[in-house]
């Protein structure tokens, strides 16, 4: 795993689907100042970096959650990467919204609901882990069995893991922040005070400045 996640986060520079910017910091919506954007659903424009993180995805899912009825994907980008999975495993697809439809059958969940399904969910990105966990207990609500979740890549926040835990849903990922910052350092991107202001931003993101 550590060779996969070393890749895809080399993959995901490349394309630019994250972006650092230690010196000109993002602002989150959550109010955050933030050196980093991550936007995974650049990868669907690469072909080889889609079907590459497809199959990464696929493999996790049969090796920790072999027992996989359904895929369901996050809404929004979760629901491509789900989409491509699912069709890879042969499994059914539906996906969650973020709020139910305000019109039609105001669904939450689009697809069919089969109580008693066991189901992964699918994420591009985790940060704090509430949307994401939102939408599974969404599933749980409509009486699905949660087998667990995969995510591209995760900021390695603490609050993420006691939420996770908290809700006892089993997490895994593909990439995470501690190894992006590794290829960084080795590949010598950043100076030594960059990467250690982007570090820093990880452990008190809600009050970190630059």
């Amino acid at each position: 795993m550590n060779e996969i996640a070393t890749k895809i986060a080399k993959e995901l520079l490349r394309i630019e689907a994250i972006k650092l910017r230690p010196n000109e910091p993002f602002k989150w919506s959550s109010g955050w100042n933030s050196p980093i954007y991550c936007d995974n659903r650049l990868a669907l424009s690469f072909p080889e970096v889609r079907t590459f993180i497809k199959n990464c995805l696929v493999e996790v899912i049969n090796s920790k959650f072999p027992n996989a009825e359904a895929i369901a994907g996050v809404a929004t980008a979760g629901i491509p990467q789900g989409a491509l999975v699912a069709e890879a495993l042969n499994l059914p697809f539906l996906y969650v919204r973020p709020t139910p439809k305000n019109h039609g059958m105001e669904n939450l969940i689009e697809g069919k609901i089969t109580p008693n399904q066991r189901v992964v969910l699918v994420e591009d990105l985790i940060s704090t882990g509430g949307s994401s966990l939102k939408a599974a207990e969404a599933m749980l609500k409509s009486n699905f069995v949660i087998e667990g979740m995969v995510a591209i890549f995760t900021y390695n926040f603490e609050i993420a893991t006691q939420n996770f835990n908290s809700a006892n849903i089993k997490l895994e990922t593909l990439c995470d922040y501690k190894t992006l910052i590794s290829c960084c350092e080795k590949d010598n991107i950043y100076s030594k005070n960059e990467i250690d202001s982007l570090i820093e931003w990880r452990k008190n993101p809600e009050i970190w400045k630059n």
